[in-house]
């Protein structure tokens, strides 16, 4: 009796494992299906954009390099900027400084035919040559990255994918766990022409590369457009854009720092603030500037010299951007991310007074900003320098290898004429459990639930077409 009952419960244990693992891999392969196109994509494009900064040098050097002239005297920023408008008349949007003593000067400049970018050589005052502004090699590669070429709703394809690759990696953590196998688990059977080298190469790889899926999904999900900017506004909804204890009692503007200048995620919705003195004075920000008058030399704005000069007492590192004032109420807003978030900074300074308005830094986030931009400055290779960015090429070639093993074993298992669908458990309760569980992951992330609703249609589709060719 006793004997009987172990046989029965270990062909039950037996019966439901089987169910579970057709279960996970189904649904593992729906993942798949849907995220590797995505997956090399993404791997390629951020494998090149991690050494955006050595790659753009190396192209553009003919506009972003100069040579060095040791203790010789650079022009005044006004200067600069009157030589870059005599190249490309216009009006000037941002003034960046040099990087360090071979980089040159970078002015923004909103001419006829849209914004530029001319490099100004900061020793001679000599124009270097324009290009159109985010024009380099880099800025396009971001843009294929997060798909911003395609239009809004093509770039939430991002968002879902980076949903769907964490569901990748959970059910292949599952496939790929150890089950008395001799190979597979970290070392390769077989050869290229046979179907077990594929398997093994793809449930090896992705048990080494899985966890920097999961990170890069996660840390890239800040930027996606629905989740992201949800939790944007919810971050940091109060405070005009600011993180809580950033002193803001200042008259703020309706412009966000996101449309004056590159920023950090945390300071999408941060607010510019507006000059006391133009404010004070009633100016409309439609209202051109004001000219300084003898009469009227207590609001006049101090100008890009003393504006650059007053960043440098305060601080700010080498290579930071001024955005202009453009209106009465504008300021000179100040903002630099270097590779190191502690000396990442943004100061608005009074355009009358040359006072600053706000200056808050990396030290001032809350606990989630500080962690969700750690996470994306290690996510961009730069928080822990060349090894950061050597590590994550390396997992980008690791993600390329996962998702090529993949199609390929897939193509050699898929039989003659069928899509290869990975069958059905028998016990159709365990689908419905592990389908629950997915659901957790579509409340946190509603796009990747929404997807996952069309994928359980799809399915049910699958299924019943089986059903009707078994006939």
């Amino acid at each position: 009796m006793s004997v009987t009952t172990s046989f029965e419960d270990a062909r039950q244990s037996a019966a439901s494992s089987i169910n579970l693992y057709r279960a996970v891999w189904r649904w593992h392969f729906y993942a798949g299906l849907f995220v590797l196109p995505f997956m090399i994509s993404l791997a390629v494009t951020g494998a090149l954009y991690l050494f955006r900064d050595e790659i753009d040098a190396i192209i553009h050097s003919d506009l972003k390099r100069i040579e060095a002239v040791q203790n010789a005297p650079k022009a005044a920023p006004s200067a600069i900027i009157d030589a870059a408008l005599a190249a490309v008349p216009g009006t000037v949007l941002k003034y960046t400084t040099p990087t360090d003593s071979g980089a040159s000067t970078e002015i923004t400049i909103k001419a006829s035919d849209g914004k530029r970018a001319v490099y100004v050589n900061a020793y001679s005052g000599k124009v270097l040559g324009s290009m159109p502004d985010r024009g380099t090699v880099m800025w396009t590669i971001r843009y294929l990255h997060s798909l911003k070429y395609f239009g809004t709703y093509t770039r939430y394809l991002i968002e879902i994918a980076a949903g769907w690759s964490i569901l990748l990696v959970a059910t292949g953590i599952y496939l790929w766990w150890p089950r008395n196998q001799t190979g597979g688990v970290v070392t390769v059977r077989g050869t290229p022409k046979k179907r077990v080298f594929w398997r093994d190469t793809h449930a090896v790889t992705g048990a080494f590369v899985g966890l920097f899926i999961v990170f890069l999904a996660v840390t890239g999900m800040p930027w996606s457009g629905v989740w992201g900017a949800k939790v944007n506004e919810w971050a940091n909804g109060n405070n005009f854009g600011y993180p809580p204890g950033v002193r803001v009692d200042v008259p703020m503007s309706g412009t966000h720092l996101d449309d004056v200048a590159k920023t950090t995620w945390s300071l999408e919705q941060a607010q510019v603030p507006m000059s006391s003195a133009g404010h004070d004075h009633g100016q409309h920000s439609e209202t051109p500037a004001p000219v300084a008058t003898g009469a009227d030399i207590t609001n006049a704005p101090i100008g890009i010299d003393s504006a650059v000069s007053r960043f440098d007492a305060l601080g700010l590192q080498a290579g930071y951007t001024v955005a202009m004032p453009t209106t009465p109420t504008g300021v000179y807003s100040g903002s630099v991310y270097p590779d190191d978030l502690a000396k990442q900074r943004v100061v608005h300074l009074d355009q009358y007074t040359g006072e600053p308005l706000i200056d808050m830094s990396y030290a001032d986030y809350g606990p989630l900003g500080k962690g969700l931009e750690w996470g994306i400055n290690v996510h961009m290779g730069q928080q822990f320098g060349l090894a950061n960015q050597i590590i994550l090429a390396l997992a980008c070639l690791g993600i390329v290898l996962l998702a090529v093993s993949g199609g390929v074993m897939w193509w050699k298992r898929r039989p003659k004429g069928s899509f290869g669908v990975p069958p059905l458990p028998h016990d159709k309760r365990v689908l419905r459990g592990l389908i629950a569980l997915l659901a957790i992951g579509g409340i946190i992330f509603p796009l990747v639930g929404i997807s996952l609703l069309i994928m359980l249609v799809l399915d049910l589709a699958i299924q019943r077409a089986n059903r009707r060719n078994a006939h």
